[in-house]
């Protein structure tokens, strides 16, 4: 079920105010066919008249009550604040406000303030309809779920929202926003709704937490990255899924420290081989990847418990209790205690999908990964990048689903591509350059910042060939800790200002991949600087600015 449909769905007041029609239309057309004959008023009414009316009058009742049901559900989620008193909250409410048709928007906002809830984060609940401009204004943080309905029109519920809040700029400097949209890419106007709320916010000068989210006909997968920023944004990476990913069976087939000597953290390229033959994705595309946890820590909650890993339990996640552990998230031993391996099993929640951006094609027969190993505050391995960069060893089964990034995939044609990005966003861009130099498309401009070109410098002899080869244009790259002054990418885009205006007018899309907190703003800048606000707006509107930013 999705919330944009091919007819608009009418209101319980439309529907009410249609059978009041209905049934004025069926009386007087009666008494109009009645008015010369002398029984009329003596006479009484035909039986199927009067059935026609008990009809019309059950139906307004029932239209009546729908509509008094719907307001008091949309009263209670609007009087919805929850927080729940032993988690750690930082910050202002997080506002989740929905516009929905069917009511999916409406289950995908709850389960949202659900997410948020349980990471300890403060939020409450809003309709659309009921969120003014001065309540906007103060929110500080916004989550938008809005869906689409008929060719690209708001929901009904949130037409006085465009109507006395959308029909002007206002200042919302500091709002902070991310919007889930919810379409049908069937229907010319994909996502319309959302997408002018997206270009309504940024007009009136609200920042995006990260980029916009569209759902294409309830897609689990774009619900998983919507669940991912979630994450991200409450710094708990632990967030149940709403929905698993049906992995396939992989296989850890290469693991290579690509920054040996860097002053920032290890980052390795990993290759992951299909174990059930050839798997498609395109470039741009993302892997979901289903973490487990390290032995050490499987093997010390087994010990604290007194029980043997090897015992077999029934779940979806593994056949002995060893194997579901590792794949789901630990409990404290001590809420654990007296439980029997498959009493243990069935309290037990998978881990959540982690996503890394794929650097590479289905032509090359593996899945290559761009990936920065992490640590918690207490030096620990983040449980991601701790699983494939450290305790999985080579030849180990990987949980791997590749999922379709379309906002991200090249354009189809040769016209010129704009590539920059930071850190291992190279990843998103290297699987585009390898897909363009397929094609046979040569007018590629990479930009690529990192700290250190002695040491962080990924992949170099490949796009140094592809340079000397012709298959990139043009190469700027930013190292920001090789001189006294920090230079980043969005510098070099400065410096580039009559080439990058030339390209742009010439038809060039421009992807950028890679941090969200300092780059990804920064490009933005640089860009709206560089192409004035007219061009930027145009790039934007016809597609040729695209993101996959973290």
């Amino acid at each position: 079920m999705i919330d944009a449909m091919k007819l608009r769905r009418p209101s319980a007041t439309a529907l009410a105010t249609t059978a009041i029609l209905a049934a004025l239309a069926l009386l007087a057309g009666w008494l109009f066919s009645l008015q010369g004959d002398a029984t009329f008023w003596r006479d009484p009414p035909p039986r199927r008249l009067l059935a026609a009316l008990a009809v019309v009058v059950a139906w307004l009742m029932l239209c009546a009550a729908v509509a008094w049901r719907t307001r008091r559900r949309r009263e209670a989620a609007a009087e919805a604040a929850v927080v729940p008193a032993s988690a750690p909250v930082a910050g202002p409410p997080i506002l989740v406000a929905y516009a929905s048709q069917t009511g999916f928007a409406e289950q995908l906002a709850g389960q949202t303030l659900q997410s948020l809830v349980a990471a300890g984060a403060a939020a409450r609940l809003l309709p659309l309809a009921q969120l003014d401009a001065a309540t906007l204004a103060a929110a500080g943080r916004v989550l938008f779920v809005a869906s689409t309905t008929g060719e690209g029109d708001p929901p009904d519920g949130a037409i006085a929202f465009v109507s006395e809040v959308m029909d002007r700029e206002l200042p919302l400097e500091g709002v902070r926003y991310g919007l889930l949209a919810l379409g049908d890419s069937e229907y010319v106007n994909y996502c319309g709704f959302g997408r002018q709320l997206d270009a309504w916010l940024r007009r009136c000068g609200a920042a995006p937490l990260f980029d916009g989210v569209e759902v294409d006909n309830g897609d689990e997968g774009a619900l998983r990255h919507w669940q991912h920023h979630l994450g991200l944004l409450t710094g708990r990476g632990d967030l149940p899924d709403w929905s698993a990913p049906e992995y396939g069976r992989w296989r850890l087939a290469e693991r290579r420290l690509l920054n040996p000597g860097s002053a920032g953290d290890p980052c390795f390229h990993l290759a992951l081989a299909p174990v059930d033959g050839a798997a498609a994705w395109q470039a741009g595309d993302i892997a979901e990847i289903g973490p487990r946890n390290a032995p050490g820590d499987v093997a010390r909650l087994l010990a604290a418990l007194g029980l043997d890993g090897q015992a077999p339990v029934r779940s979806d996640t593994g056949t002995t209790l060893g194997d579901v552990l590792a794949a789901s998230r630990l409990p404290e031993a001590a809420e654990v205690t007296d439980l029997d391996p498959q009493a243990l099993a069935d309290r037990l929640q998978p881990l959540p999908h982690r996503e890394y951006s794929i650097a590479s094609l289905p032509a090359d027969g593996q899945v290559h990964l761009l990936i920065r190993q992490m640590r918690r505050p207490d030096g620990s391995f983040g449980i991601g990048t701790g699983w494939l960069t450290a305790h999985a060893p080579i030849g180990a089964p990987i949980a791997l689903r590749t999922r379709s990034n379309t906002n991200f995939h090249a354009p189809a044609d040769a016209r010129p591509l704009i590539l920059v990005g930071n850190g291992t966003g190279l990843a998103g861009l290297r699987a585009l350059l390898k897909e363009r130099i397929a094609a046979g498309h040569r007018r590629n401009w990479l930009v690529f910042g990192e700290r250190n070109a002695a040491h962080d410098w990924y992949y170099q002899d490949e796009i140094r060939a592809w340079q000397a080869d012709g298959w990139i244009e043009r190469l700027d790259l930013a190292f920001s800790r090789d001189q006294a002054e920090r230079v980043y990418v969005q510098q070099r885009l400065r410096e580039a200002a009559g080439e990058l205006r030339r390209w742009v007018e010439q038809g060039a899309a421009v992807y950028v991949c890679g941090s969200l907190d300092g780059m990804a703003p920064g490009v933005d800048a640089a860009l709206l600087e560089v192409l004035g606000s007219a061009l930027f707006d145009r790039i934007g509107i016809e597609g040729r600015y695209r993101r996959d930013v973290y």
